[in-house]
């Protein structure tokens, strides 16, 4: 299953277990923490956490979920940031992973996560996110669980600076006003019909007939075409999958639908899976029927990183998140 980036209130969350970025003691605190015990229960919640006792940096513990949607609450002590030099990064990695350990063995199929450690623990937001991304997505190749980032607001969220700039400046120089598309796209509709108008039919039967031929000459369906490529490029459908984000029954049902049609989002997703060039995505997309345009900031965006040869799908959906585009895969 998928990796998303959501922006929610993670107190909200329907999944099976959220992850509290707790401290040591376990007790109530403030940001995140606070938050959780709060909509949880605080009186109840404070006492499964006072018969655990304590939890180390960078471990994780589990309570139930007690007045949550959720019916885990996994408790992770993130470290508190000193300047990068105290094992702040392999501290927060090892509770991304206990976390998602512990969710696994409680049979979880779907967790929440805060940026650990972002708030007073004062951790940089770019590289919590990084670290949160690498940890995630490793164990995803492995298992099958939707894991949610969520986070309340775009202050929350860590995105390079630099990648952010490049990504504007691309998308200033290469984003086309949807009003001057709308006005040229209502042009041609206007001169077409206008031809289609002067031409007359000769006969309804050749008509038929060549309406015939030319459904037994269909292209191949956007399925037969995203196995081709698989085929192609070497991968197994497992690897194909994983790398677009995509959960796995759906890629099941693409696999077996000849005639499916998916959401572009996904199409996509599977270009940037199988490093598609900018050409054979457009070959990929026109199988969905769908096209790149120069009006959409989502396809923008997808074009840089194609251009740019970079088929990170977690730096791309972080890109997407930032300019407030649907994310790729799920």
């Amino acid at each position: 299953m998928p990796l998303e980036i959501v922006r929610h209130d993670i107190t909200k969350m329907n999944v099976d277990a959220i992850v509290n970025a707790a401290n040591t003691a376990l007790k109530m605190g403030g940001g995140v923490c606070g938050a959780i015990f709060q909509a949880a229960g605080a009186s109840e919640l404070e006492r499964a956490c006072n018969q655990i006792g304590e939890c180390k940096v960078g471990e994780a513990v589990i309570t139930d979920g007690f007045n949550l949607d959720a019916k885990y609450i996994i408790h992770t002590p993130g470290p508190i940031w000193q300047g990068g030099s105290y094992q702040e990064a392999a501290l927060l990695k090892a509770s991304y992973y206990n976390s998602l350990e512990l969710a696994k063995n409680h049979q979880c199929e779907s967790i929440a996560f805060p940026l650990i450690s972002t708030g007073i623990f004062g951790y940089p937001k770019e590289e919590a996110l990084q670290i949160a991304v690498s940890i995630i997505s490793s164990f995803l190749l492995n298992h099958d669980m939707l894991v949610q980032l969520v986070v309340f607001d775009k202050k929350s969220f860590g995105i390079s600076k630099k990648l952010f700039t490049s990504i504007h400046q691309y998308i200033d120089e290469h984003y086309v006003e949807e009003v001057a598309t709308t006005y040229n796209r209502k042009r041609k509709e206007r001169f077409i019909m206008e031809q289609i108008q002067e031409v007359e039919i000769l006969h309804h039967e050749e008509a038929d007939y060549s309406l015939v031929n030319l459904l037994n000459q269909l292209d191949e369906s956007f399925s037969e075409r995203l196995l081709r490529f698989i085929d192609e490029k070497g991968m197994t459908d497992v690897e194909t999958y994983k790398r677009a984000n995509i959960d796995r029954r759906l890629f099941s049902r693409i696999r077996n639908e000849a005639d499916y049609t998916p959401h572009k989002k996904t199409a996509v997703a599977f270009a940037i899976a199988l490093k598609l060039t900018l050409e054979e995505t457009n070959e990929l997309l026109a199988a969905a029927g769908y096209t790149m345009s120069r009006s959409r900031k989502f396809d923008v965006i997808i074009d840089f990183f194609i251009g740019q040869a970079n088929y990170n799908i977690h730096e791309i959906n972080e890109a997407l998140f930032a300019f407030d585009q649907s994310l790729l895969g799920a």
